[in-house]
């Protein structure tokens, strides 16, 4: 048993070593040689792509990353599963279409817009998911199973 000086101790040991751990594993998570964005490969085109999605809102229906909504299909790989010409189709078409009774918004894009949000997605597509080949959303896994 453990007189309290020895438990006080062993307390404020225990937790000066954990801060430490998670000091150090901060400094590690956050350093360059960590960063799996590919910083290096974003372009303006890849930058207004971003901003094209986060002005219409895509992400009130689609995931990316995982996150968002989840009324449409993950957007992460798409460029890898569809190939631009879909994509760029469907941004650029002027009538809603859609399947199972759900429509994606007729958006009517420019061409140009739509390369760059097809910039953004292949941007997207490259970033390092730690061996997730896919991020699936939940209402694809429950259609698969």
């Amino acid at each position: 048993m453990l007189s309290k000086k020895q438990a006080r101790a062993f307390f404020l040991g225990g937790t000066v070593v954990t801060f430490l751990i998670f000091i150090g594993l901060t400094v590690y998570s956050l350093s360059s040689a960590q960063d799996q964005t590919h910083r290096e490969n974003m372009t303006e085109s890849v930058i207004r792509g971003k901003y094209i999605w986060e002005k219409n809102n895509c992400m009130g229906c689609h995931t990316l990353l995982g996150e968002g909504g989840y009324y449409a299909p993950e957007l992460t790989k798409v460029v890898e599963r569809r190939g631009d010409a879909y994509i760029k189709a469907a941004l650029m078409s002027k009538t809603p279409w859609g399947s199972n009774g759900r429509q994606m918004v007729a958006y009517g894009m420019s061409e140009k817009d739509a390369n760059d949000v097809v910039a953004f997605f292949k941007w997207i597509g490259e970033i390092d998911l730690n061996g997730f080949d896919r991020v699936v959303s939940p209402l694809a896994k429950k259609k698969t199973n």
